[in-house]
């Protein structure tokens, strides 16, 4: 039978942690704890789960520690504010063994209602971003040509191989991840896991959605969103790794020119954020905003 490692990274993630932990009870599970000022660890260790604590260096870097430190033939990398609901965990595992050609699998994640919270995904490109930016997909949400960054029209009820899958929740394969490496903690946050199933597609692994396992997820509750400049800045940071520093830099005029005017059209807090993100991709060349 196959082992399952849980990897959880953790910074401030009370109250969520405690009913993260107890979903997947019986499994070797790792706590990395990035420097939280509550009482994160505490929990954690309450829960029986092995911690390690170190300095924030990001959420891929954190996973990567974890992963390190686990002896499982999959990795269950679980947020902090995630938890699994019923017998996920085996379902997903007894999917991945009749799927040897796959190194990722995704469950059907929901938010805490139960509604279907969209977790397939397309590569960003430069057309993908102005649909989302300039928000043409609202006119066509269900169009692949107009919202493929968010899989327009998968209504996430069957089997599906995607681009890649949101991290919230992702078991992944051990051999896979030994064969094409682990996260590039050059991504502090955000985009990691877009450059990972990137990474592994491109050494011929299949990334596969399974709506036969399901996690609830409660969704920016460690960053409250408060971490827009480096959700901007991954994206020139994938599209640099990807497709080179012209395209980055094509894209931060764009999503520059996005920006100012969703700044002119919003009032209040989503407004502000707006504005700052023009601000940071104004304040020099994407080379820059990388170094």
């Amino acid at each position: 039978m196959a082992t399952v490692s849980v990897v959880v990274v953790a910074f401030n993630a009370l109250p969520w942690l405690e009913r993260s932990l107890g979903s997947v009870a019986g499994h070797e599970t790792i706590v990395v704890d990035n420097g939280s000022a509550d009482a994160s660890v505490e929990v954690a260790r309450r829960h029986g789960a092995q911690v390690i604590e170190q300095e924030n260096r990001g959420f891929g870097a954190g996973n990567n520690t974890g992963m390190r430190a686990a002896s499982g033939d999959y990795f269950l990398l679980l947020n902090s504010d995630a938890w699994v609901v019923g017998d996920a965990v085996e379902r997903l595992v007894e999917f991945a063994e009749a799927h040897p050609e796959a190194a990722v699998f995704g469950p059907r994640l929901l938010n805490e209602d139960g509604t279907l919270q969209r977790s397939a995904r397309g590569f960003p490109s430069l057309w993908r971003l102005a649909t989302e930016y300039f928000f043409l997909r609202k006119l066509a949400p269900r169009s692949t040509l107009l919202n493929a960054l968010y899989a327009g029209g998968f209504e996430h009820d069957e089997v599906r191989e995607v681009d890649w899958l949101y991290g919230a929740a992702l078991l992944v394969r051990r051999a896979a991840a030994d064969e094409v490496g682990l996260f590039d903690e050059s991504f502090f946050m955000f985009g990691e896991e877009t450059d990972w199933c990137y990474r592994f597609r491109a050494a011929g692994w299949k990334v596969l959605f399974f709506p036969g396992a399901e996690v609830v997820h409660v969704g920016g509750a460690t960053h409250g969103g408060r971490l827009y400049r480096e959700n901007l800045r991954s994206h020139l940071r994938f599209l640099a790794k990807h497709r080179g520093l012209r395209e980055a830099e094509r894209a931060r005029r764009l999503l520059l020119a996005a920006l100012r005017l969703r700044g002119l059209l919003y009032r209040g807090e989503r407004g502000r954020q707006y504005r700052d993100g023009a601000a940071f991709l104004a304040s020099g060349s994407a080379q820059a905003l990388l170094s």
